[in-house]
Parts: C-alpha cells; sequence; structure tokens
C-alpha cells in the first residue's frame, strides 16, 4: 500500500507583467520566480533574478543597473504598497516607497520616481530617502496609466476621459479633455513632443502635441469597441503602433509638428506641400473624427499610394455617410499571438488586487527601428515577435481621361505599378523556454 503523499508538480513559470526601457533595446519581465531581462532585436537573456516569489512590475531606468520592483502574483516578493529601487549590481534593495494603498505603476528618471497608485500619482526626488515633490489626484486608474518624458508627466485627470500633462520644470498642470470615457492607455513620442491617447472604447486614438495641448489628429483603431493593449511611437515619432485584444498590430502614419509627415495620395493635400490649420477646440463624441490639425509648420509630402485613407473607397466620398466611412485607419496591419489566456490567479483588478493577478499583458510593444518593432506577450504561453514594415508592388489599371485630343493613351504593358507598406512577421519565439 502507497502511503506516500502525492508530489507537488512544480508550478509552471508565469510572465506577470512586460515593460520595455526607453529607448526599446531592452524588455524586463515580471514573473512569479522573480524577473528577467532580455535584449529586445534577438530576445536573448541578458539578466536573470531568482527570488522565488512574484514581481509584479519591474520598470527599467534606461540601461542602468537599477529596476523599479513591485510585488506581485499569488506569492509577491514584497508588499504591495511597496516600490522597491533594486541594484541589480549589488543585488540589493536601495530605496523603498512606502504608500497607503497598492501600487498600480511606476516610471523612473534620473531626477525622478513616479509613483502611481489607485487614485493619485505622487512624485518623488531621486534621493536617499525619496522626498516627496507633488501629489495630484486622479479618476480611478486601476491599470497604473501614466508615462513620462524628459519635459512632461502625462496620467489620467479628476475627470473621466482628461488627461493631467504636468511640466516638470515649473510644476504647471494642463489638462486636456482627451475623451469621453475612461483611459485606457497613453504614450508620449520619443522627443516628447507628442502625446497620443484611447479609452475604453477603443475605436480612436488621439494625438496632442505637449507644447500647447491641441489636438493633431484623430486615428480610427476599427469600428467594434476593443481593449487597447499598447501604444508606441516609431523612433522619429512620425509612425504609431497601436495592439488590442483583437489580436492585430494596426501602424498609423502621424503628423509631428516638427517633421515632414507622409500622407497618402488620395487625401486633398497630395501633390502639393501645404501647412496645417489649427483643431477645432469643440470635443467631440468618442465616435465623431476631427480633421487632423496641427498649430505648427509642419510639412507634408504626397506618399505613392492610398495608405490610411480612403479605406472605404467611393462610400468615403459620399455626402452625408457616417464619419468612419472618411476616417483615418491604418496603413499597415498584421496579426499577433493574443493567446486567450485565463487570469494568473482568478481575480479581476480592484482596489485592493494583487498586480499580476489579472489578466497577464498582452501585445506591448517596441520599436527597433523606423521599419522593425517587436510585440511582447505575458502569461504562460509568453512570446517575442518581431515585425516588419516593408513595401510591396502592386498593379492598377491607368484611368483613361477624354480630352479634345481622345482619350490618354495607356502606357506600355496597359499597367501602372505602384508600392504599399506592408507590415510582416519576420520571427517569433517563446521567451520563457516552453517547447
Amino acid at each position: 500500500m502507497n502511503t506516500r503523499p502525492p508530489m507537488e508538480s512544480p508550478s509552471p513559470t508565469v510572465a506577470l507583467s512586460v515593460n520595455f526601457n526607453d529607448d526599446c533595446r531592452h524588455f524586463a519581465v515580471g514573473l512569479n520566480s522573480g524577473f528577467c531581462i532580455f535584449d529586445a532585436e534577438t530576445c536573448s537573456l541578458v539578466n536573470t533574478r531568482d527570488f522565488n516569489a512574484g514581481i509584479g512590475l519591474v520598470q527599467m531606468l534606461g540601461a542602468s543597473n537599477y529596476l523599479g520592483l513591485v510585488g506581485g502574483g499569488r506569492q509577491p516578493k514584497f508588499a504591495a504598497n511597496k516600490l522597491i529601487l533594486w541594484n541589480e549590481s549589488k543585488s540589493r534593495a536601495d530605496l523603498e516607497i512606502s504608500a497607503l494603498t497598492p501600487v498600480r505603476g511606476a516610471q523612473l528618471s534620473r531626477e525622478r520616481i513616479i509613483l502611481v497608485l489607485q487614485n493619485s500619482v505622487r512624485v518623488y526626488k531621486f534621493a536617499k530617502p525619496p522626498n516627496l515633490l507633488s501629489a495630484y489626484e486622479t479618476a480611478n486608474n486601476p491599470g497604473g496609466i501614466c508615462c513620462l518624458s524628459s519635459r512632461h508627466i502625462a496620467f489620467p485627470g479628476m475627470t473621466t476621459g482628461q488627461v493631467q500633462l504636468v511640466e516638470i520644470a515649473t510644476g504647471s498642470v494642463s489638462i486636456i479633455p482627451a475623451h469621453s470615457s475612461a483611459l485606457r492607455a497613453m504614450q508620449f513620442s520619443p522627443d516628447g513632443d507628442l502625446l497620443a491617447t484611447s479609452s475604453e472604447m477603443g475605436t480612436l486614438i488621439r494625438v496632442f502635441a505637449t507644447s500647447n495641448c491641441a489636438r493633431l489628429v484623430e486615428l480610427r483603431r476599427g469600428i467594434d469597441p476593443a481593449t487597447i493593449f499598447s501604444l508606441a511611437f516609431s523612433p522619429s515619432g512620425t509612425q504609431l503602433a497601436c495592439t488590442s485584444d483583437k489580436s492585430t498590430l494596426h501602424i498609423f502614419d502621424v503628423p509631428h509638428p516638427n517633421k515632414k509627415t507622409t500622407l497618402p495620395s488620395s487625401s486633398p493635400s497630395a501633390g502639393r506641400q501645404s501647412s496645417v490649420s489649427p483643431t477645432s477646440p469643440d470635443f467631440p463624441h468618442e465616435d465623431r473624427l476631427i480633421a487632423a490639425s496641427s498649430t505648427s509648420d509642419a510639412t507634408i509630402t504626397p506618399s505613392s499610394t492610398n495608405d490610411g485613407r480612403g479605406k472605404w473607397g467611393i462610400l468615403s466620398k459620399i455626402p452625408l455617410m457616417p464619419r468612419m466611412f472618411s476616417d483615418v485607419y491604418s496603413f499597415a496591419s498584421a496579426p499577433f499571438e493574443g493567446g486567450p489566456e485565463p487570469q494568473v490567479g482568478g481575480l479581476p483588478m480592484s482596489g485592493s488586487a494583487t498586480l499580476g493577478t489579472a489578466r497577464p499583458p498582452k501585445g506591448i510593444i517596441g520599436w527597433l527601428s523606423e521599419d522593425t518593432l517587436v510585440v511582447v506577450g505575458g502569461g504562460q504561453d509568453a512570446r517575442w515577435e518581431k515585425f516588419a514594415i516593408t513595401r510591396e508592388a502592386t498593379q492598377q489599371e491607368p484611368q483613361q481621361q477624354n480630352g479634345f485630343n481622345g482619350p490618354t493613351p495607356a502606357p506600355s504593358g496597359g499597367q501602372q505599378n505602384e508600392t504599399r507598406r506592408v507590415c510582416v512577421r519576420a520571427g517569433w519565439k517563446r521567451y520563457l523556454g516552453s517547447p
């Protein structure tokens, strides 16, 4: 008779969080057993730390040895209300910041530590001990939405759908009425000149200039509501990538206030250079489109094909049609592995829930160059996927135009060769070593 107790199978490794550093050369993964850091371009392991306990958030400070850690998962390493500044070179915690409520997010720079709580954001001076500089109340923010640039901090306002934009040097606060429903994601461009936002509706992405809070453009992800996973600008800030629970990666052109922007040839500006006029101050409904606008002297140049505009063809030119038929859509898209994974701990995200116990992260975007980006997901089936933006040839029948001298002759061959940008998956890998 076998009286030995059954042996418990070891729990599988689960990625609880995924975050890129500021230049997207590396990404850090919080595990149910510690954390690890990978090279973003090759997905090769750079560093790992085994705590035999969960890390629900890992935030890198550039390429330095400092990491912001928050405990998470079913067996967290640290208390949920503490942010630990970990010195990996010395294998120790150098700083600790405690709050009265669970930490929802963090942002790090060499001068500031941003602590994101459920209903507030606290800004500390990077010192030992950390010195609280300012605190801001926010709307309910269980996702820890906050982003940091060299000049600004952005996070939800006290009113649903609003963004608080704080100038770091002066502390002045600007309020941006970004959406009519609660915010879901936001991100600065690498130079900090642009801010992209999306709401819980997930149909529209709005891009604002941080210099004057003017809305530059609205981009339509789709018609059906979706949960936005990630927003990320390309290194130049002229392209924006988006992922959602529809398991599709979308890439848009974005007008940058200080750089030349390529617009599709079907736009009214095609074939000429023009300046974009200021946007209307009126706040539209979530599903309306406000034309692309800017208060700068950005220059527009045409591209060779229809990229993002005119998605619905002749329907977009019929008067009184719904605005979705004339909206600006992505110029390229590709499927990524979203994975219908269950919640890690079986608990919905609430005010008292621990990080890493809700649905694992999926679709986190990092740009490697202007034409290469990676999408990383968490959970048990944690994947790294690389995508490339390339051009492919298209063939269109030439248009015959009648004039005083008769129809225009077609070029030899009878067809016109053009190119369009497409997004293709260039490789993928299960980075946790699963078969």
